[in-house]
């Protein structure tokens, strides 16, 4: 499938801001690359960030959605909502993207690949996204060979906050969400929840019974600040989700309707305390962080006891310090160590990594920002790893910013891939990966019309895969990708904005029997563009068309997926001071079509609901 014009040619011109798409210093203020708080425009790495408005003005239930919309992202699902829903960033693996919630690693250590399922992300309690382009290991560690999403929930206010809202639409689907934040003297908090019901779609293409999704969610921060200079901090996230399956029964074992479902806990907290020393010159951090996600299997037709079972765990106990050492001098170092566990319901497995890391972001001149960066992980299964990173960012004239970096990844053997009976493989070296990229951005017109593009290309080794002649796994894959990310933010006058982007993602499977195929599930050509204006009277209308392009769902490129296009319509209308009502339709032209292959996807679907804020 071919880009239309409307959106390629365009996009040929002008291209997505790689950092955020708002004007106020708040939000140009982003943490993903360095792992501390740094304004955007010194970074050289790519970066777009989603905020809470953005979500709203989108109606965006699953986060998910969202992300697909955005540059050098794909996001495949099982199915309906709830269903395993994969994020592949600039061709990489689902499994190679490092997701955090509130700082928290959240990669799931008893997945097979160790990946995030962002079927259960909604937009409850997020408040802001910050999604990292390419390797980013220094600071983070880890998985973070495709990129880095870095998800923030409701932080505490000053003042008294409240929103929510509630909405019910197609397949019976009910979603409520809301929260609260404020202060009393040295204590502030915020606390969000949602609940979402559906009856869904069938998750096999060609069934009739439909697979429902049920989850409760919660999200909680607390901050006590002893003096300005001493203040502890404490997160947690919390989902409780519920997914109805379809499998493989016998005799057949062939997929079909089936009364299978899964189960999914996550339970996430962060506990820091942070001081600032020499005059606010050195800024620590000491925090305790956990992750534990519990998965488990059933079929009713097999009895009341799971399949399955899943329990993985990980805690981790680290140091930051973030010092301005001189004029022009910043460093950011760091320490940590992390236990992760696995449970299979039989026998449960273990491992520890001990890691120290440091960066300097270096102003020679006001319009430069350098930053060099090293990592050292010693891992008790693989041994150690040194990785390195720099990048620049450069402004040449009013509005012009030039960026380029070259970042490394890894990604270390799961437990899984290590421990598991009959296919694991205790002698598995880290995936690992070797990326650059460049591009600019111009800002035109008071922030009114922002534009980038970048180019990029990466190459992984030693991909951990499952080998069919030994039924084990091992290093067996390389791949490589590269490709360019355009798109545009306009403002063109009051009340309207513009936001398209257009990514070619070249991908090339370069392992032994499939050498010149392109990976599975990554489109070569994909884009999005979105158009909301806001009447003087209150009234907001928009629309966003997802074009997708065609696909294999297979390593030996013999199963097409087919491109698509998606349009979605909502509207807002203000009915009272703090009360809305807004509604939406997606999918408008009831497009048939399948980013899995055999796996449905959501028809023609309309919602409406009612929307507080106080502030």
């Amino acid at each position: 499938m071919r880009i239309p014009c409307l959106l390629a040619a365009p996009a040929a011109l002008l291209a997505l801001p790689s950092a955020a798409q708002d004007t106020d210093a708040d939000a140009n203020i982003i943490v993903t690359a360095i792992g501390a708080p740094q304004d955007a425009a010194t970074t050289g790495q790519a970066v777009t960030v989603i905020d809470r408005d953005t979500i709203e003005q989108r109606q965006t239930v699953a986060i998910s959605d969202l992300l697909a919309t955005t540059p050098g992202v794909t996001v495949t699902r099982n199915g309906g909502l709830g269903t395993v829903t994969s994020l592949r960033i600039r061709g990489a693996e689902g499994d190679q993207t490092l997701v955090l919630i509130d700082g928290v690693r959240v990669n799931d250590p008893s997945a097979p690949g160790g990946g995030f399922d962002f079927a259960h992300l909604l937009a409850s309690s997020v408040e802001r996204v910050e999604v990292l382009r390419g390797p980013n290991s220094v600071p983070w560690g880890s998985q973070a060979i495709g990129g880095v999403v870095n998800v923030m929930t409701k932080a505490p206010s000053a003042g008294l906050q409240a929103r929510g809202n509630v909405e019910y639409g197609s397949m019976d689907t009910l979603f409520a969400s809301g929260g609260v934040s404020g202060s009393s003297g040295i204590v502030s908090g915020a606390l969000t929840g949602g609940y979402l019901r559906t009856d869904g779609i069938s998750a096999f293409d060609g069934g009739t019974e439909r697979d429902g999704y049920r989850q409760y969610g919660a999200s909680g921060r607390a901050e006590v600040a002893f003096t300005p200079d001493l203040r502890l901090d404490l997160r947690g996230y919390w989902a409780d989700s519920r997914t109805d399956l379809d499998g493989f029964p016998a005799p057949a074992f062939a997929f079909a309707d089936t009364n299978e479902y899964s189960t999914a806990q996550e339970l996430y907290g962060y506990a820091g305390l942070h001081g600032d020393i020499l005059d606010g010159r050195w800024r620590n951090t000491v925090a305790f962080q956990i992750a534990d996600v519990d998965r488990d299997n059933y079929d009713r037709d097999a009895g009341a006891a799971p399949l399955f079972v899943s329990r993985g765990r990980s805690e981790r106990y680290t140091y930051k310090g973030d010092v301005d050492a001189m004029d022009r001098v910043r460093l950011v170092i760091g320490a940590e160590h992390e236990d992760t566990r696995f449970d299979d319901g039989v026998q449960d497995y273990s491992r520890g990594t001990t890691s120290f890391w440091g960066e300097a972001i270096l102003t020679p001149l006001d319009p430069l920002t350098i930053t060099g960066a090293v990592r050292r992980d010693d891992d008790d299964a693989f041994g150690g790893r040194t990785t390195f990173g720099a990048n620049a960012a450069l402004a040449v004239g009013p509005g012009t910013t030039l960026r380029g970096s070259y970042a490394e990844g890894f990604k270390a053997p799961t437990l899984y891939q290590l421990y598991a009976p009959f296919y694991g493989t205790t002698t598995l070296e880290p995936e690992t990966a070797e990326s650059w990229d460049a591009g600019v951005e111009q800002r035109l017109l008071g922030d009114a019309l922002v534009a980038s593009a970048t180019l990029f290309h990466r190459d992984t080794t030693n991909q951990i895969d499952f080998d069919l002649l030994t039924f084990t796994y091992s290093n067996i894959a390389r791949t490589r990708a590269q490709g360019l990310e355009l798109g545009l933010v306009a403002r063109p006058v009051d009340g309207l904005t513009i936001s398209g982007s257009y990514s070619l993602i070249d991908t090339e499977n370069r392992s032994a029997g499939f050498v010149g195929n392109h990976l599975a599930r990554r489109p070569r050509n994909s884009g999005s563009l979105s158009a909301d204006y806001r009447f003087t009277f209150g009234l907001s209308l928009g629309s966003t068309v997802q074009l997708v392009g065609d696909s294999f769902d297979d390593a030996g490129n013999t199963t097409r997926l087919e491109g698509y296009t998606l349009v979605s319509l909502r509207a807002e209308m203000p009915v009272a001071d703090r009360w809305s009502v807004y509604g939406r339709v997606e999918n408008l032209f009831d497009e048939q079509y399948q980013v899995v292959s055999g796996y449905g996807t959501i028809g023609r679907a309309a919602f409406g609901g009612v929307r507080l804020r106080f502030d």
